[in-house]
């Protein structure tokens, strides 16, 4: 039963964040494809926004469907990790937990979900199991601080660039104050 249950969580959580990911990478599924999500993470200072847009959509589309197939466990659930944590750090915090508020309660929920399948494996229903493929268990604890350094490292870049564009923006609006 639980390599069933195991089945079940990593088809359902990897073939989701897979088509989260096939949305901003090809535009599929009336996703916004690379243009769109180069646009959407530029305006939340995630620059450049093509190369940070190429990121989360292989970390989903390719971390989904590594962990929807159970191959190279836990190189999938990180990719889900990494982008549902970005997402939760960029694009909902501060808000209230629930997605009804804007919320960042689906990206918690594939976070938890994506942890378990690592930390507990993939199940013998699994293309690990079936090709005897098993990665070292330290590979999830250096996924974690790659995930942790990079989110520092967007959250700190996106804010000093804001702040230069406010600056920018006063010392403008006191050039044309002193101007008229």
């Amino acid at each position: 039963m639980e390599d069933a249950a195991k089945l079940i969580l990593r088809l359902t959580t990897g073939s989701l964040v897979a088509g989260h990911g096939a949305q901003k990478l090809f535009g599929l599924f009336e996703g916004p494809g690379l243009e769109g999500t180069s646009g959407w993470l530029e305006s939340m200072g995630l620059k450049p926004g093509k190369a940070w847009a190429w990121l989360a959509g292989l970390a989903e589309f390719g971390g989904g469907a590594l962990t929807a197939l159970g191959l190279m466990n836990p190189l999938g659930p990180l990719g889900i990790i990494g982008a549902m944590s970005m997402a939760t750090a960029k694009a909902h915090w501060g808000k209230p937990i629930w997605v009804t508020a804007g919320g960042a309660e689906l990206p918690v929920t594939n976070i938890a979900v994506a942890t378990a399948i690592a930390l507990a494996g993939p199940g013998k229903y699994s293309l690990d199991h079936a090709l005897g493929i098993k990665l070292p268990r330290w590979m999830f604890a250096a996924g974690l601080a790659s995930i942790i350094s990079t989110i520092v490292y967007a959250k700190i870049t996106s804010e000093m660039l804001a702040s230069q564009q406010s600056g920018q923006q006063a010392q403008e609006a006191k050039q044309e104050q002193a101007a008229e």
